[in-house]
C-alpha cells in the first residue's frame, strides 16, 4: 500500500468535509442486471436522507462511507425499476444489488431519461451520453444503425460530409479524437470510407463522448474522447439477437459458460450488396465484415477476468485490377480486483493494430502499411470519504509505425522493392484525479497527468543543413523540400527525441438552485501522434507519424463555461456552453506537398497553431410519448502558420484561415414519438453551413495552357448542407411466452432528395468555350427496411 499513500499525499492537504465522532463504515458492492447478471455502468446509488450518493464505475462497482446505523438505499438506472432497501450498517458491508428491467419487452417502449441527462450537481461537463436504445431508433443511411452518425446530431460534433469517415469535435481534426473500444485504441472508426461505423450496436453497453472537461485518466488526443464499452454477455441463459437489412445483416449470441460465474458474447456483421453485382457479371465489389467477442470469468467477489476483442475488414475489388483491404484488430485482457472496501483496481493488457493493404495488378505491386501498439495500464478508484473520490494510475504504450512497404507481385513488374523506415516510440503517463464536494452547492474535480514520449531509434535517420528540413525560397516566395542526408542509427533502444508535459485538469460546478448550476472547466492535453493527411476526411492510405526530430507534439489549452438546468420536474433539460481552445504545433503542409510514400515527411510539414471557439445549445425532452432534442452550435475553427522568420511569408501569408472542417452554423432536431404499443415514429432534420474550400478566382495563359489563380486558402464555402430523415418501427404484439420477438424498421434517408455538395470542381467546357463548376453529390433519397429479432 506504500504506492497508494505516496499518490495520496499531495491531495490530502485539500479541504475534506469533517464528520462527527460517530463511527464510519464502508458500504460497497456491485450492481447488475437481474436477468443477465451483466454489470451496469453509471447506476445512481443514493442515500436520500443524507443527500449523498455515488455512481457505479465502468465495472459496476461502488463504495460509500456512512455512519453506523440504519440507512435507506435508493438505486435508479435508465429502463430499470427503482430499487429501495433498508440497510443496517454496523461494520464494513459488501452487497450485490440486482435490478429488474422496467418492461418485460425490453426493446419495445423504454423511456430514455436519466442516463442521457446531465447531472446538475456533478462537475462533469462537456460530456454527451446516448443510450443504445436511442441510437437504434434514429433514421440511418441504408437502415444500418450507426453510433458515429448519431453523435453528429449532438452540439459541437460534425464531419466533412456524406461519405466521410471520422468526426470533428469543437473544431478539431479527426485525428485529434481518442476512440476507445473496451479501452483499446481504434485508429479508423469507419467502414466503406465513412458510410458505416465499425461499432455493432447490439454489442455496445455504454457510450460517452467527452468534448471538454476530460478526466486525467485520458490523454494523447487534444479534441475529444469517445469511450465505448462492450457488453459482458448473459451469464444466466442463452440469448441471441440480430437484424437483416437491405445491404447488411448482423447476428449476436451470448450465454453462460458457467452459470452466474462465466459468460461469452460473440457478434458479427457483414454487408452483401456486392453479391448482387455478381448476378450481373459485374466484377467490382465493396463489402465489410467485423467480429466482436467478449469472455468473462468471475473468480470470486473480489476478482474477475475479462477478455474482449474486435476484428474488422473492408474489402474493395475493382475489375480484378485494384484490390484494397484495411481494418482494425484489438484485443484486451483485464483483471478487476477489489483491493479493499474502498479501493477498486483494474489491470489491462491491450493490443491494437490498424492495417492497410493495396494491390494494383495493372502496375504489378503490393502496398502495405499500418500502426500497432501494445499497452499496459493500471487504474484505481479510491473512495476516501463521503463526497471525496480519487482515481489514479499508470499507463505505458509501445508503438510500431509501418509507413509503407512496396513489393512487386510478378517477376516482370517494373516496380522495385521499397520500404519506408519503420518508426518506434514509447508513450508513458501517470495521473491522479480527485472528485470532491466542497460544500452542498460546490463540487470540484481536479487532477493532473504527467506524460512522456520517447522517440526510439530506427534504421536510418534524416539530417539537414542548418537543421532545416523545409527551406524558404525568398525569390519565389515558396517553401521547398530540403535534401536529406541519410545516416544509419545505432539501434532501436536509442532515444532520439524525448518530450515531457504536465497536463492539469480542473472542473467546478456551482449548484445555485436545486435544478440549476453553472460549471467551468480547464484542460491541458498533449498529443504525440499525427495523422499525415491533407484531406478534411481521413482515407485508409493516410499514415500516422510520431513526434520526434522536426515534428513537435500538439499542446491544447481549453476553457469551457456552461449553464445547466432541469425543467418541469426533469421532463426537460437545458445545456448551454461556450468554449475556447488553442492548439500549439498543429501541423500544416507546404503547397504541393507530396504525402504518399514520402520517407522524409518532415520536408513538407510546418508547425503552426490552431484555435476554435463557439457556443453550444442543447434542449432535450426526456419523458412522455414525444421526446428528443434540439441542438445548435455556433463556432469557428481556424489555423495559422506564420513565417519562422520575418523574411518568410508563412502559409496563406501568415494570416489565420478557416480549417477545412469549419462549420459556422450546425443545427439539428431529433424526435421520437410513441404512437401506440406497435408503432414508433422517428425523424431528424439537419442544417449545416457549407465546409470551407478554395475556389479559383481567375486564370492566365502560359505556353498555350490555362493556369488557374486561386483565392486565399479556404476563403470560400460549399453550399449549405441540409436533409430530413424519417423512420418508423413496427413491433408486432406477441404473447409474453413467445420466445422470438421481432420488429420492422422502415426508413427514408434524405426524404426530399437534397443533392448536397460533396465537392465542387472547375473545368473548361470545350464546346461553349467557357469555365464551369460541377457539383458532386453522393446520396439522394435512400429508402430502407430492416428486420430485427431477439430470442
Amino acid at each position: 500500500m506504500a504506492i497508494y499513500r505516496l499518490l495520496l499525499s499531495c491531495f490530502l492537504l485539500f479541504p475534506i468535509p469533517t464528520v462527527n465522532a460517530q463511527e464510519i463504515f464502508t458500504l460497497s458492492g456491485t450492481v447488475s442486471d437481474k436477468a443477465s447478471n451483466e454489470t451496469l455502468i453509471g447506476v445512481n446509488v443514493i442515500i436520500p436522507e443524507r443527500n449523498t450518493g455515488v455512481v457505479t464505475n465502468e465495472y459496476g462497482f461502488f463504495s460509500l462511507k456512512l455512519p453506523e446505523g440504519s440507512h435507506m438505499l435508493q438505486i435508479s438506472y435508465l429502463g430499470y425499476q427503482t430499487n429501495s432497501r433498508q440497510i443496517e450498517l454496523h461494520q464494513n458491508t459488501r452487497i450485490n444489488i440486482q435490478m429488474q428491467q422496467s418492461s418485460e419487452n425490453l426493446d419495445e417502449i423504454v423511456i430514455t431519461e436519466d442516463v442521457e441527462q446531465t447531472d446538475i450537481r456533478s462537475p462533469e461537463m462537456s460530456v454527451n451520453k446516448l443510450s443504445i436504445n436511442t441510437i437504434q431508433k434514429l433514421p440511418a443511411v441504408f437502415g444500418e444503425v450507426d453510433v458515429v452518425r448519431s453523435l453528429l446530431l449532438l452540439p459541437g460534433v460534425s464531419n466533412a460530409g456524406e461519405g466521410s469517415s471520422g468526426f470533428n469535435v469543437r473544431g478539431g481534426a479527426v485525428d485529434q479524437n481518442l476512440i476507445l473500444l473496451d479501452e483499446a485504441t481504434i485508429f479508423n472508426s469507419s467502414h466503406l470510407f465513412g458510410l458505416f461505423s465499425i461499432f455493432n450496436p447490439d454489442a455496445i453497453k455504454d457510450l460517452k463522448l467527452y468534448k471538454g472537461g476530460i478526466p486525467a485518466k485520458f490523454g494523447g488526443r487534444v479534441s475529444s474522447v469517445l469511450d465505448i464499452y462492450q457488453r459482458d454477455g448473459n451469464s444466466r441463459e442463452f440469448k441471441a439477437q440480430g437484424g437483416i437489412g437491405v445491404i447488411s445483416s448482423r447476428l449476436l449470441a451470448e450465454g453462460p459458460l458457467i452459470k452466474d460465474k462465466s459468460s461469452f458474447l460473440v457478434g458479427g456483421r457483414s454487408s452483401y450488396a456486392h453479391l448482387f453485382l455478381k448476378l450481373t457479371d459485374n466484377p467490382n465489389s465493396a463489402y465489410f465484415y467485423d467480429l466482436n467477442t467478449k469472455l468473462n470469468y468471475k473468480v470470486n467477489n473480489n476478482n474477475k477476468f475479462l477478455f474482449s476483442g474486435y476484428f474488422g475488414r473492408d474489402v474493395f475489388n475493382i475489375n480484378q485490377n485494384f484490390r484494397n483491404s484495411y481494418g482494425n484488430a484489438v484485443f484486451n485482457l483485464r483483471w478487476n480486483h477489489v483491493v479493499s472496501e474502498n479501493l477498486f483496481s483494474n489491470l489491462s493488457l491491450i493490443y491494437s493494430d490498424y492495417y492497410y493493404g493495396l494491390t494494383l495488378d495493372f502496375v504489378e505491386f503490393n502496398w502495405d502499411s499500418g500502426i500497432k501498439n501494445f499497452n499496459i495500464k493500471y487504474d484505481l478508484n479510491h473512495y476516501i470519504r463521503d463526497g471525496f473520490k480519487l482515481e489514479y494510475g499508470l499507463q505505458n504504450t509501445y508503438y510500431q509505425f509501418q509507413p509503407g512497404e512496396i513489393s512487386p507481385t510478378t517477376a516482370t513488374s517494373g516496380i522495385n522493392y521499397y520500404k519506408l523506415d519503420n518508426k518506434y516510440a514509447v508513450e508513458s503517463a501517470a495521473y491522479i484525479s480527485a472528485e470532491q464536494e466542497l460544500t452542498k452547492t460546490v463540487s470540484v474535480e481536479y487532477g493532473a497527468r504527467l506524460s512522456a514520449f520517447l522517440r526510439l531509434g530506427q534504421k536510418n535517420m534524416n539530417f539537414y543543413e542548418n537543421d532545416q528540413p523545409v527551406i524558404y525560397n525568398e525569390a519565389r516566395d515558396i517553401y521547398q523540400e530540403a535534401t536529406p542526408v541519410v545516416k544509419p542509427t545505432a539501434n532501436r533502444d536509442e532515444v532520439i527525441a524525448s518530450f515531457f508535459n504536465i497536463e492539469p485538469r480542473f472542473a467546478l460546478a456551482y449548484n445555485f438552485a436545486e435544478n440549476q448550476s453553472v460549471k467551468v472547466s480547464y484542460n491541458r492535453i498533449s498529443q504525440y501522434l499525427h495523422l499525415i493527411s491533407n484531406t478534411s476526411s481521413p482515407t485508409p492510405i493516410d499514415v500516422w507519424a510520431p513526434s520526434g526530430p522536426y515534428l513537435e507534439p500538439q499542446l491544447l489549452d481549453q476553457v469551457a463555461v456552461g449553464y445547466f438546468r432541469s425543467i418541469d420536474k426533469e421532463h426537460y433539460s437545458l445545456e448551454i456552453e461556450v468554449f475556447y481552445k488553442r492548439i500549439k504545433n498543429r501541423i500544416d503542409y507546404i503547397d504541393g506537398a507530396n504525402l504518399i510514400a514520402n520517407n522524409a515527411i518532415e520536408t513538407v510539414i510546418l508547425n503552426g497553431r490552431a484555435r476554435a471557439y463557439g457556443l453550444e445549445f442543447l434542449l432535450k425532452k426526456h419523458k412522455g410519448r414525444l421526446n428528443g432534442w434540439l441542438s445548435y452550435t455556433l463556432s469557428r475553427s481556424q489555423q495559422q502558420t506564420p513565417g519562422r522568420t520575418a523574411a518568410e511569408s508563412g502559409i496563406n501569408n501568415g494570416a489565420w484561415y478557416n480549417a477545412s472542417f469549419d462549420r459556422t452554423h450546425d443545427f439539428s432536431i431529433t424526435s421520437s414519438y410513441t404512437l401506440n404499443e406497435k408503432w414508433e415514429l422517428n425523424a431528424n432534420f439537419i442544417f449545416q453551413s457549407g465546409l470551407a474550400t478554395t475556389y479559383p478566382v481567375g486564370q492566365y495563359e502560359y505556353a498555350s495552357m490555362s493556369v488557374p489563380i486561386y483565392a486565399s486558402r479556404n476563403s470560400n464555402r460549399l453550399p449549405a448542407y441540409h436533409r430530413l430523415d424519417v423512420a418508423a418501427t413496427y413491433t408486432p404484439h406477441l404473447k409474453k411466452d413467445k420466445r422470438i420477438k421481432s420488429s420492422w424498421n422502415f426508413g427514408i434517408y434524405n426524404l426530399y432528395n437534397r443533392k448536397n455538395a460533396y465537392s465542387i470542381t472547375f473545368s473548361e467546357n470545350v464546346d461553349e468555350q467557357r469555365n464551369e463548376a460541377t457539383r458532386l453529390s453522393l446520396f439522394g433519397i435512400i429508402p430502407s427496411i430492416t428486420y430485427n429479432f431477439h430470442f
